[in-house]
């Protein structure tokens, strides 16, 4: 099964090359622009652990500010952040990430998926791995959220056939996500969407340059989902300015 995967994706770069070499240079130059966002108001209320990939970082906006972290940072000023995500980070990593923090918190935000989607990780191991990471952010937080990538294969970065194969391995890596989300009492956001629903396969302002990454306006559309399937207006009330 390994052998044809592999020649289905080198298929797919010879017959893109151009186009996927520039955006995997694209992609690089926003993640060394990245910077994941602290927040530490004097007053703060409420504590929020964001461990995860890329997505965690806010890659792929224009300020860290723009990123989910941002948004949350502005939209709740008393909420303090802890922004531990790393660009290029799997599950696995997610698990060090977790692993590092020693720190109750209010809640604990995991934003990944999207690498262990990519780099053809064995499914099974993802699988264990989102069971240990769903597992370490209970016994970090209060409260937990779920919010691994969306649809992959509907990112512009892709083509056909490549593009098929990542949708299928999203669909499996939120299927593992929503499971374990069912046992240990956490929310899960779900992101994923088939290509004529995923806002981000038909609105494409909503992709960074790399058309891998959310721009500021994806990250605004992630930050209502977030607030909406976790129900979080009430939950971060508290961290609201006086």
């Amino acid at each position: 099964m390994w052998p044809a995967l592999v020649i289905v994706l080198v298929l797919t770069v010879l017959a893109t090359s151009g186009c996927t070499v520039w955006r995997i240079g694209k992609a690089g130059e926003l993640a060394r622009r990245s910077e994941p966002l602290q927040h530490t108001p004097p007053d703060a209320t409420l504590r929020l652990l964001i461990v995860g990939d890329s997505t965690g970082v806010g890659t792929g906006a224009s300020s860290p500010q723009a990123s989910l972290a941002g948004l949350l940072a502005q939209a709740y000023p008393r909420l303090q952040i802890d922004n531990r995500a790393r660009d290029g980070a799997t599950f696995a990593g997610v698990i060090e990430q977790l692993e590092a923090a020693t720190a109750r918190y209010d809640l604990v935000l995991v934003q990944a998926g999207g690498n262990d989607v990519i780099r053809l990780r064995k499914l099974d191991d993802v699988r264990a791995d989102v069971e240990r990471v769903a597992t370490l952010a209970r016994a970090r937080g209060q409260r937990v959220l779920l919010m691994p990538a969306g649809n992959v294969g509907n990112a512009p970065f892709f083509f056909p056939p490549a593009s098929w194969l990542m949708t299928s391995r999203a669909r499996s890596l939120h299927g593992f996500v929503r499971e374990a989300a069912t046992r240990h009492q956490a929310a899960y956001i779900n992101l994923f969407k088939d290509k004529a629903k995923d806002p981000f396969a038909q609105q494409p302002e909503l992709n960074a340059a790399d058309g891998l990454h959310p721009s500021d306006a994806g990250y605004r559309v992630w930050f209502d989902e977030l607030m909406t399937q976790a129900q979080l207006a009430p939950v971060l009330a508290p961290a609201k300015a006086r």
